[in-house]
């Protein structure tokens, strides 16, 4: 998804009914290289042009559907499209009591989460012999993840990410509720495995799920302060989604509004274009900083 050129080529490709070969050769053109939309300025603009690269992809992955790193793409693709603009509109509609745009949002949301993570499963059946089968089964997670290796951090972090997300947006579904165990068990093993991975991304994950579980639970207040310091190390500071995350669960369980204020302001004044590779991801941070700045009053008794 970060060159047109390639995309419209890979289009071509799928059109035509080239070879299996000739699709391997568009995913792997697909999947590789840097990714511009990170670094972009404007999520308006992003927002438009990823469904475009997502169905390529899903039209290439016909021709090769057994190919792991256009598997893992359409996982990371779809799974931060939803949460950056899909769920970010309902969080948005449901702060302004437009209740049925919101449940709207949300159920679409879901479905594009539960889609990632059937890629992710797919990728991880792929790399370890039906590892994701095993682990949808919801038997034996720590069996069944004791075979993953640092190399599969990132499709486990992906399908664990698509997986807790789908559930936070479709709460009534106690059946989906119910599968928790297995997304937290993917990630707790990757942090086991490369606890510095995505530059502190599985340590951010923490820093919010952590704030939903009791020390007992192996959550807990001083848990969530350890990994959030260690998500701003590995980010060299640079990442503002921790801050906000820390604001948005531990403060507001905590119910200080006077720290949740203050954090969120300084996330407000940061300059994103001080650290270009996280512009689009500081952007959004900033936005949701906004969101709930302006509805704090929802948030504090």
């Amino acid at each position: 998804m970060h060159r047109f050129t390639v995309l419209a080529a890979a289009l071509i490709v799928t059109a035509s009914g080239c070879s299996g070969l000739a699709a391997r050769v568009a995913a792997n053109a697909l999947t590789s290289g840097g990714d511009t939309y990170a670094s972009d300025d404007d999520p308006e603009l992003v927002r438009d042009a990823v469904p475009f690269g997502l169905k390529t992809m899903e039209s290439v992955l016909a021709s090769d559907p057994g190919n792991e790193s256009l598997l893992l793409a359409l996982c990371s693709g779809f799974t931060q499209y939803a949460y950056a603009f899909v769920a970010a509109d309902a969080d948005a509609a449901d702060f302004a009591g437009r209740l049925a745009e919101a449940r709207q949002q949300r159920a679409r949301a879901r479905r594009l989460f539960l889609r990632a993570r059937g890629y992710g499963l797919r990728a991880l059946d792929e790399r370890r012999d039906g590892m994701g089968a095993r682990l949808k089964a919801l038997r034996d997670l720590a069996g069944v993840l004791a075979r993953a290796s640092k190399e599969d951090v990132p499709v486990l972090y992906w399908t664990a990410s698509a997986w807790t997300l789908a559930i936070v947006n479709a709460k009534s579904d106690l059946g989906l509720v119910a599968e928790l165990p297995a997304p937290v068990a993917m990630m707790e093993r990757s942090l086991a495995l490369d606890e510095s991975w995505g530059e502190g991304s599985i340590h951010e994950f923490f820093v919010a799920y952590d704030a939903t579980r009791t020390e007992r639970e192996g959550g807990g207040a001083a848990r969530v302060r350890a990994h959030y310091d260690r998500a701003l190390q590995l980010s060299h500071q640079q990442k503002l989604g921790p801050r906000v995350a820390l604001a948005e669960g531990l403060l507001v369980q905590a119910q200080d509004r006077a720290g949740f204020t203050a954090l969120l302001e300084e996330v407000l004044k940061a300059d994103v274009d001080a650290a270009p590779h996280f512009r689009l991801a500081n952007t959004l941070a900033q936005r949701r900083a906004r969101l709930l700045l302006d509805h704090a009053d929802d948030l504090f008794l």
